[in-house]
């Protein structure tokens, strides 16, 4: 009788030895290069050196890196000239080397085995975020996108990091209004016309928002059009708070 092992230790315990049995076959591989590594789901040295996460001191407001040392609560001059809609955005790296190959692996080269580590790293830079947050979100993508790429990337990261929290996942809690063409050429100003009204707060989720704290969550945050758009829509159906939590950010070193 009391032999038994609890569920989850048991769980565990299988987990790790069918864990070990495929790494006798496939042994493990780095996540970005497929070099060998010790341990499944990690990078190897090389990669791990070319990956930039982001910690502080950051801009208070959209996370953005300073370069220098800065007083906790700092802002940066973009946001202290034109305050986002978005309350805070966190992001776990900066969108290039290996942290962009990553991505994009993720996302279009239908890697999404992926899923777990990258949620964790996002998991890890936007805790005080998820911390405070009631509803856990993604950023929707319009029904033809979806279809062709067959999943959104940002509500399978939604999901994994909601499951961590005390928050609600509402995986349909945004729709877009229509089509936007891809942003990756577009200038910052172009890209907020070009997101500008594309998003709603899905009818009969109203309710939901009303005096909440939403958390975002998406892939990459390059100008902040896309987030700022959503928490528009999601402020105007009633939300007390939104926050943007993504794994990477855009960013520009200073000339």
């Amino acid at each position: 009788m009391g032999d038994g092992l609890p569920g989850g230790r048991a769980a565990a315990l299988v987990r790790a030895a069918a864990g070990g049995a495929i790494d006798l076959v496939l042994p493990p591989a780095c996540l970005a290069c497929d070099a060998p590594v010790g341990q499944t789901g990690t990078l190897c040295p090389d990669c791990w050196g070319r990956i930039a996460f982001i910690g502080r001191p950051c801009c208070a407001r959209c996370g953005l890196p300073f370069a220098i040392e800065a007083a906790e609560g700092a802002i940066c001059g973009a946001c202290t000239r034109a305050p986002p809609v978005y309350a805070r955005a966190r992001a776990a790296f900066r969108y290039e080397g290996v942290g962009r190959e990553l991505i994009l692996s993720f996302k279009m080269a239908d890697r999404s085995w992926l899923a777990p580590r990258l949620a964790g790293w996002l998991h890890r830079a936007a805790a005080p975020l998820l911390a405070e947050a009631d509803l856990v979100a993604p950023v929707p993508l319009h029904r033809w996108r979806l279809l062709a790429r067959r999943f959104n990337q940002a509500a399978v990261l939604a999901g994994l990091v909601a499951r961590e929290v005390d928050a609600a996942l509402v995986p349909d809690l945004l729709a877009r209004t229509r089509r936007t063409p891809p942003q990756t050429r577009l200038s910052g100003a172009e890209r907020r016309r070009n997101v500008r009204g594309a998003f709603r707060v899905r009818r009969g989720r109203e309710r939901l928002v009303a005096g909440r704290s939403v958390l975002l969550v998406d892939d990459v945050l390059t100008t902040g059009a896309t987030a700022n758009a959503c928490a528009q829509a999601l402020r105007k159906a009633g939300a007390a708070r939104v926050d943007v939590a993504t794994l990477a950010r855009a960013v520009r070193d200073p000339p």
